[in-house]
This record gives C-alpha cells, structure tokens and sequence, in this order.
C-alpha cells in the first residue's frame, strides 16, 4: 500500500494543469491569499476522500481474495485502463492552439472562494480515485496505515506548498520564475499529461492484475 500511494501522490502533484493554475494565482494581485486558499481547499479534498474511505472501512482492510477487495482491484483496474486509453487519445488527436481559459483573464478579481473551487475542478479525479482505492487497505490500529495516508495527502500537495513558500519567502524572484516555469508547462502540456497518463496508467494497469493474478 505505502509504495501505491507514493506513486499516486507523485503523480497527482506533478499534474501540469492544476500547477499552471496555481502559478496563475500566486502571480496575481493577491497572489499569496489567493494561492493558500487553493493550497487548503486542494489538501482538504484529498483529506475528505480519504477520510471517506476510512469511514466506510471502518478503518480495517477487507479479507485478501473476499468480494470487497477483489471490487477495489477491479476499481484500480479500470482507473488505470482509462488513464492509459485517455493518454492514448490525447497522443493521437490532431494538435489543437493552445488557448488559455477564459477565467484566466479575470484573474486579478478572483476571490479566495472561486481560488477554492478551481482547487476542486482541476483535482485528477482518476489518480484521487486510484488512491481512495489504496486507502482501503488501510489498517488504522497500525502507525504506519496513519504515516502512509498522512503522507500521501501531503505529496499530492507538495508542488503547491513548495511554490506557495517560494513566494512568500522571495516574491520578486519567485515570480519571474514562476511565470517561467508557467511558460513551460503550458508549452509542453499536451505531451506530460499524455505521459503521465500512459505512465501511471501503465503501472496502475499492471499492479491491478498482479494482484488479481496472485
């Protein structure tokens, strides 16, 4: 379980989409309020789906081989097959302009809630899934159940408090690099999402079924 939710909350961190969002944030007027507030609300969803997960396990992993834990591999199986047939349609559609969204440009007047909400709508529900999936297995009579969900919450947020630190301590340089930073991943958007797609896809897909196998 510890390496899964390793790999889940690397995958979740380094998504393009909701890091290029953020810089957005960090770089506006109210950049630090604005940036903390989706910092929270971000942590707060991968808590909450967790927590959730917890609740309905009453904090003991099913039986090996029962119905409840073959139902969470099929899960994980079919999150990583979509991720792997999502990054194989994004490679093959014909290339599009990238434009950025229209929010963008009312950025300055963005309140920390609507900061909050955009948290909630660019979570990488498939990868946030894969995890709850994970969670399952969690034993919470033991510490290391606790350190490991602890832990994956927070390396799923570890990007956003790396920057959201970076411009609190040296704003007039983090923002020049920031934006560069922004600038590159939007250049380069279209292939890492296809590649962390395939990627975690790949490796989602595989542990599925050597777990179902054995």
């Amino acid at each position: 379980m510890v390496l899964d939710l390793v790999v889940i909350g690397t995958a979740i961190t380094l998504g393009p989409l909701h890091n290029s969002a953020f810089i957005l944030l960090l770089t506006s007027r109210r950049g630090v309020r604005l940036g903390l507030a989706f910092l929270l609300s971000w942590l707060a969803n991968l808590i909450a789906v967790i927590a959730c997960v917890v609740l309905l396990t009453g904090g003991q992993p099913p039986a090996r081989d029962s119905t409840p834990s073959t139902a969470v591999l099929d899960a994980k199986l079919a999150l990583g097959l979509a991720l792997v047939l999502y990054g194989a349609y994004r490679y093959h559609r014909p290339p599009r302009p990238h434009s950025p969204p229209r929010w963008t440009t009312r950025i300055d007047d963005a309140s920390a809630i609507t900061a909050a909400g955009l948290a909630w709508l660019l979570q990488p529900w498939a990868l946030v899934g894969a995890g709850a999936a994970t969670a399952v297995d969690a034993d919470l009579s033991t510490l290391a159940s606790w350190l490991a969900l602890t832990g994956y919450c927070l390396l799923g947020t570890l990007s956003l408090v790396v920057m959201e630190m970076y411009v609190v301590w040296a704003p007039a340089v983090a923002s020049a690099r920031l934006n560069a930073l922004r600038a590159w991943l939007e250049q380069h958007q279209e292939q890492l999402i296809v590649t962390l797609s395939l990627l975690f896809g790949l490796w989602l897909t595989a542990r599925s079924i050597a777990e179902l196998v054995a």
